[in-house]
């Protein structure tokens, strides 16, 4: 079952990004990722604005390849970078509907 890893980032030291952004993709990859936003055009419609810097949602095969993706050591480096140059939080979701009325998804 596919989940969604949805970052949310707000960088305080942007002196990680760069290599962050040119190497993240590769090891992401490795594991089944695969992104499909990185992006700071965040708009908040409904309630209070999250002060994000950039959200990314990246696609896995499974929740087994996120934590393979978060536990790489090749990825180790790069995450310790991310942290200690930003407030960061990591959500994971899938593709399952709580509520039970959307019919192209598993119910939850």
């Amino acid at each position: 079952m596919p989940v969604y890893l949805i970052a949310d980032v707000t960088v305080t030291d942007d002196a990680w990004v760069p290599d962050y952004a040119a190497r993240v993709h590769d090891i992401a990859a490795k594991h089944g990722g695969r992104y499909l936003s990185r992006s700071g055009n965040i708009e908040t419609i409904e309630g209070k604005p999250l002060g994000n810097t950039l959200i990314a949602l990246i696609e896995f095969p499974s929740r087994e390849a996120v934590h393979a993706f978060a536990d790489d050591p090749e990825y180790a480096p790069f995450s310790a970078a991310r942290k200690a140059g930003s407030i960061s939080n990591f959500h994971i979701i899938d593709d399952t509907d709580l509520a039970g009325g959307i019919p192209y998804l598993p119910k939850g």
